[in-house]
């Protein structure tokens, strides 16, 4: 009988033990798993300090390659800043041993690329009438654009909060009931038409909004309510978008796009399919960012996209590249500079605030 209670009594510590065991693994394991899951959230959607200037690619406090000008036109411009661009650049996260998704704020070498690449043929056209605002964001890879986009919305909602964040801390510090432009190409594209709709489209915001330069994705028609495409080079309260390709060439994807876009023509600033001509063409900038190239390339709407001739420059008998995408802001460098001036002369001549 003593040594059944003493068996019996092993049994229980046993199964006592055994069951404080289970418990501790599941603990464990849920401490294991979960907090793993959280971890990533809070870092992929911790808020970005835009207080601190190194999170900006270009910002009028500091010197950036948004500060740039052609030598071709020092000395000949006369600078005001009556108004602001935000500028969201596109991807240059694109290499291909990445490991993580969305890029990191601190990765030095790609941030030097955004400024020598984007920042400088790009945000620098805005800069003879503007203070130019230009965010560093978590943007999505690449690769983003080519996987099943339910899973890549995550991505791309870890670039738009810091977009949102950048935006927001601009408007509480820096605005000041300021006239604004909006302006994007490709990635950039993308959030841009989102902030459009959360702080323009029928908002008070909207009477601030001079002109959106939305370049380098499609915009279908639709898209905004109560934004509409400019028909002309003074328009206000408006947007303009294109893609560039070579004239005659259409891609797959485009032709199977099963809606209408909207596309502007950047010689012409207006939304009818006429052949602009390169004389109209009043300058690009190419690999030389200090030249002016006068009469780079045509443009003509075709249908979703825009066609343009091969570039008039030096060799071009070895360009064979059919899309121009690259190219959609430098390639119409100074008609999109003059367009900003034109556009915010319109603008404050009925400004009321």
């Amino acid at each position: 009988m003593k040594k059944y209670k003493t068996i019996l009594s092993m049994n229980k510590r046993f199964i006592y033990i055994y069951k404080i065991l289970i418990f501790l693994l599941f603990i464990t394991f849920k401490s294991y798993c979960q907090p793993k899951d959280n971890f990533d959230k809070v870092i992929k959607f911790e808020i970005t300090d835009y207080k601190n200037l190194k999170n900006w690619a270009a910002h009028p406090w500091k010197k950036d390659n948004a500060d740039s000008i052609p030598k071709d036109l020092i000395n000949i411009e006369t600078k005001d800043s009556i108004a602001d661009v935000f500028f969201i650049h596109p991807t240059t996260y694109t290499q291909k041993d990445y490991k993580e998704w969305n890029a990191d704020l601190n990765d030095e070498k790609l941030n030097l690329n955004t400024d020598n690449t984007t920042i400088l043929y790009q945000a620098s056209v805005f800069n003879k009438s503007c203070r130019v605002f230009a965010p560093r964001y978590r943007q999505a890879h690449i690769n983003a654009f080519y996987i099943n986009q339910d899973t890549a919305s995550e991505y791309f909602d870890i670039a738009y909060n810091d977009i949102k964040n950048a935006f927001e801390y601009y408007l509480e510090n820096y605005n000041n009931g300021r006239p604004i432009i909006i302006a994007s190409h490709s990635q950039g594209t993308k959030h841009a038409g989102r902030l459009l709709k959360e702080f323009f489209e029928n908002k008070p915001l909207y009477k601030q909004l001079i002109c959106a330069y939305i370049i380098g994705m499609p915009i279908p028609e639709n898209y905004f309510t109560s934004i509409p495409p400019c028909g002309d080079a003074n328009q206000t309260g408006c947007f303009v978008g294109w893609r560039t390709y070579k004239e005659g060439y259409t891609p797959e994807f485009v032709k199977n796009e099963k809606f209408k876009c909207i596309v502007v023509n950047p010689l012409s600033w207006k939304l009818s399919d006429d052949q602009v001509s390169i004389k109209m063409n009043h300058g690009g900038v190419l690999k030389n960012f200090n030249k002016i190239v006068p009469k780079v390339v045509d443009a003509k709407i075709s249908g979703n996209i825009l066609w343009s001739c091969k570039p008039d420059v030096f060799g071009k008998i070895f360009f064979t590249a059919k899309n121009f995408h690259i190219g959609d802001i430098n390639l119409f460098y100074m008609n999109i500079r003059e367009n900003v001036d034109v556009r915010i002369k319109s603008y404050m001549a009925t400004y009321k605030p």
